[in-house]
């Protein structure tokens, strides 16, 4: 007898039409598109197991973005498809996967294990135009109970690149019971959607593996790396990455009296690759549970990070407890999972408890920074401008603005750690403005802003001490910046100071009367904080990239903060944010380390930065969806939106210097000799820069083309 399934089907990593600017297809000749329909869909129709020998087949279509059925050998429609199956199940009463396709892995710590694995079998067989069928050599456990939950997966790629359409990927995920009953047992902790954020597209194993639907079903507690002896279960390996650097195994701790030394957090792959995330910074902060296990995205097990706290997911962090003899864990010895939620609930009355959500609070996140888990302790500052009179060339600023608390409550000047005011402009391009010969800052002047009057409701004045230069035109603008310090919990065993910042803001004016034109936007806050979540930087001071670029531009580099002698580095924005996510890519590509001297001195080397986004078929060097950071104007994206005849950019760590402006932002990944003799011989000294002919929007190597996966 056959057992027949009922299930849905859950699509993930398919190509859409019609073709975004992001897609090589969007570029190309419309005959071509026309001829190939490039994109792969994969659908799963059924699946069904026999009750008697415990055989698995699965039923699925394969086709183009129209529907149109497409050939796997790639005979009658253009492209071979190439796939892999995995086949899963949630033993009653359980509630993560075991693997039913499996194999044989060796490595120096664990020897031979079995291990889940794709199944790459006999090549499926066609039962009508796009569809086909195929029959594991995995099989049902003998005697397996025909009520539990069974999850079939085919994951898979359609090789174009023959027509330099590169190659599509698409998988799909099916849920089934196999007596034909209603699936009602799911593992659904976290959706693809949360990682995306950060990660674009979730891919991995070659592009044989892509969205979280199908992670679980092979990264579950039978899984293991016999070469580190790593645990390679979703729970332990997921924290484990996104905590990287910040792992006491990685850094080293004491453990009674015992002194643990350092050790890199390293996974061995295939063909023995190493990959090693002991330098991992996860930019979303990993004390941001919500950031991952999100609540909104309707995912069936959202909260279980709350409700279920177990030794495996939280010892993957915290690896420095050892539950086993108690050490390092103020509630002593677990021999289970039985207890943890009697102490860790999942919200206590105040912060840095013991409970889930008390314990990972951040301490200066505010509801405006981070609603789902915020620091309701701190009242912090909001320092908002509300006008500029003196505001014409030759002039000193005046700057009206008030000063309250997150609820709308007046605060003091003298409750504040520091208040600053910067002026910059002109805003089509910062950097060669001299506002005095006392000033050292290049391009920008910034005042200190708590020595301004103040009213009892906020409300505040400062003067600039500094003119707006006589022979200025257009518009300028004035940024703000402020901290305050806050003291929580006095008197007990969590008081802490906590410093948090004002949201920046920049203010516009015209200088000469003319209508006022705000600096152009390239990068936009919200699409840093999908992946930053509230990006901050040099304290809790800045935080909006179109304040950023004041300080960050063409003129200025890191020279305040090294020793007489040494070298300066560029930190103009265009190249020092580049530079900083094609990270590890830098060196290896022909380019020189990209270090930069900080507050005090202090050198950040920034060639370990691994950029999150993941390529099509996982790889996660890949920089070329610029539309993560880059926003559009008038539908166009600002990546090819080129900055011809701005201001040259002094770069003198660089192959050369000063380098115009559209050659230097490209630089940021293209970092080799060669590409900058290439932006050199296309720079005439009288006439600049020629790049549009070749790289504007709509030009045959345009910049939004050349990036198209």
């Amino acid at each position: 007898m056959v057992l027949l399934l009922a299930g849905s089907v859950a699509l993930t990593g398919s190509n859409k039409a019609p073709f975004s600017p992001r897609d090589k297809a969007f570029w190309a000749d419309r005959a071509l598109v026309e001829f190939v329909h490039p994109g792969l869909n994969i659908t799963i129709n059924s699946a069904l197991i026999d009750s008697s020998s415990g055989a698995i087949s699965v039923t699925y279509t394969i086709s183009d973005p129209n529907g149109l059925p497409l050939d796997a050998a790639g005979v009658t429609t253009p492209g071979a498809v190439s796939v892999a199956f995995v086949a899963a199940y949630i033993p009653k009463g359980q509630e993560q996967y075991v693997a039913l396709t499996t194999g044989s892995a060796t490595g120096t710590v664990l020897g031979t294990i079995t291990r889940p694995s794709f199944e790459f079998g006999a090549p499926p067989t066609q039962v009508g135009p796009g569809q086909y069928q195929y029959t594991f050599a995995a099989k049902a456990p003998s005697g397996f109970d025909p009520t539990t939950t069974y999850t079939v997966a085919v994951d898979g790629n359609r090789d174009l690149t023959s027509f330099n359409l590169g190659t599509n990927y698409a998988g799909a995920t099916f849920n089934f019971v196999p007596n034909g009953a209603k699936v009602t047992v799911t593992r659904d902790v976290i959706r693809t959607a949360s990682c995306n954020r950060c990660h674009d597209q979730l891919a991995f194993h070659g592009g044989y593996a892509h969205g979280m639907e199908m992670c679980v079903l092979c990264h579950q507690p039978q899984n293991a790396d016999p070469g580190t002896g790593n645990s390679l279960d979703l729970k332990v390996m997921a924290h484990k990455i996104h905590m990287g650097s910040q792992l006491p195994s990685v850094n080293g701790y004491t453990s009674g009296t015992q002194t643990i030394p350092p050790a890199p957090y390293q996974i061995i792959g295939f063909m023995n690759s190493v990959s090693d995330f002991s330098t991992v910074v996860d930019p979303a902060n990993p004390q941001r549970c919500e950031v991952c296990h999100d609540q909104t995205t309707g995912a069936a097990q959202a909260k279980v990070f709350m409700t279920e706290p177990s030794r495996a997911a939280c010892g993957a962090c915290h690896d420095d407890v050892n539950f086993a003899t108690g050490a390092n864990h103020p509630g002593g010895f677990q021999q289970d999972d039985n207890e943890c939620a009697n102490c860790h609930i999942p919200k206590g009355e105040t912060p840095f408890d013991a409970s889930i959500l008390g314990a990972h609070v951040v301490a200066n996140d505010t509801p405006a920074a981070y609603p789902p888990n915020p620091n309701p302790l701190i009242s912090s500052v909001v320092v908002t401008i509300t006008g500029v009179t003196n505001n014409l060339a030759g002039q000193t600023p005046k700057v009206a603005y008030t000063v309250k608390d997150i609820n709308g409550k007046p605060l003091p000047l003298s409750a504040l750690e520091d208040l600053q005011f910067t002026l910059a402009g002109p805003t089509t391009d910062y950097g060669y403005t001299s506002f005095g010969s006392d000033v050292t800052t290049p391009g920008y002047v910034g005042e200190d802003g708590t020595t301004g009057t103040c009213d009892t409701n906020g409300n505040c004045t400062y003067t600039f001490q500094h003119a707006i230069p006589a022979k200025a035109t257009g518009t300028y603008a004035i940024g703000v910046e402020s901290e305050i310090l806050e003291n929580i919990l006095p008197n007990t065993n969590a008081a802490q100071q906590v410093e948090s910042g004002t949201p920046n803001q920049e203010f516009y004016f015209s200088v000469d009367g003319s209508t006022v034109q705000p600096r152009r936007t390239v990068v936009a806050e919200t699409n840093c904080n999908q992946c930053h979540v509230h990006l901050t930087l040099h304290g809790n001071r800045r935080n909006d990239p179109q304040y950023c670029v004041f300080c960050h531009n063409p003129s200025d580099t890191d020279f305040s903060q090294r020793p007489a002698g040494q070298t300066a580095q560029t930190i103009n924005f265009a190249v020092m944010v580049h530079r900083i996510h094609d990270g590890v890519n830098v060196v290896a590509n022909g380019g020189k380390p990209y270090q930069v001297a900080g507050f005090g001195g202090s050198t950040h080397d920034f060639s370990g930065v691994l950029y999150p986004a993941m390529s099509p078929a996982g790889d996660a060097t890949y920089t070329q969806n610029c539309s993560l950071c880059h926003t559009t104007v008038n539908n166009v994206s600002t990546e090819s939106i080129l900055p011809i005849g701005l201001n040259p950019v002094v770069d003198p760590m660089g192959w050369y210097t000063p380098a115009q402006a559209t050659g230097s932002a490209c630089s940021g990944c293209h970092v080799s000799k060669a590409e900058a003799a290439h932006f050199v011989s296309n720079t005439d000294v009288n006439l600049g820069e020629s790049c549009s002919v070749c790289h504007a929007a709509g030009a045959q190597f345009a910049v939004d083309s050349m990036h198209a996966q």
